[in-house]
């Protein structure tokens, strides 16, 4: 974003699918469909998705305003999403996430309880989802077109989920538990470096020093 985040497509594509986490949804998925047919797993699915996307559209929309009403700097806001994507990198690197979550059952609750939480909040549209999608659209430096293609790539990792979600009986049997968990850790690596390499930019930005 600008100073921040740089601007391209395919940068936020990975950053999003990468804190997005679909790989350690899935076990979490499986978790909360436990013993419902396919449809009721499916809607479980749509509704978790269609949840967080207006959970992270309302973050797109009014999340840099309320900053601003805040007397909020973006650098500073961009210096404590670092650290707090930072941190979500390590607890996927170490397998906290999905055991987090999965704690929390699921027994006797509705579909769309069994969708909200945890698995649309705060598996899918957690903290760090929440963080990145203010700081890949700050109003004073995207413009609404480019604001509108960051939401546009929001929608296709989710929908990218959402075959996920469909697939997890095949994914799990291609990857079962122990694949699963290696690539979660590799992509909370990932997430992790992308959380340092962002929090170096807001501590120069912080103290006027050039970002490049």
């Amino acid at each position: 974003m600008g100073a921040f985040f740089p601007n391209d497509v395919l940068y936020e594509f990975v950053t999003l699918f990468v804190v997005l986490d679909p790989i350690a949804t899935l076990p979490v998925f499986t978790a909360v469909t436990v013993g419902l047919t396919r449809r009721q797993s499916l809607l479980v699915a749509f509704y978790a998705l269609g949840v967080s996307f207006l959970v992270l559209l309302f973050f797109i929309v009014a999340g840099q305003h309320l900053l601003d009403a805040l007397k909020i700097p973006m650098a500073s806001f961009q210096l404590a999403g670092s650290l707090v994507l930072l941190l979500f990198g390590l607890k996927m690197v170490l397998g906290k996430i999905t055991e987090e979550a999965t704690d929390t059952g699921s027994a006797g609750a509705s579909l769309l309880d069994r969708a909200i939480y945890p698995l649309a909040v705060p598996c899918i549209a957690g903290a760090g989802a929440m963080l990145t999608v203010v700081l890949l659209t700050d109003n004073k430096t995207r413009s609404v077109a480019e604001q509108a293609t960051t939401t546009g790539i929001l929608v296709l990792c989710l929908a990218i989920l959402f075959v996920m979600f469909a697939l997890s009986a095949a994914i799990f049997r291609v990857l079962g538990r122990p694949g699963i968990e290696i690539v979660s850790r590799v992509f909370g690596l990932i997430l992790a470096s992308v959380a340092v390499s962002s929090l170096v930019i807001a501590v120069k930005m912080s103290f006027g020093l050039p970002a490049g």
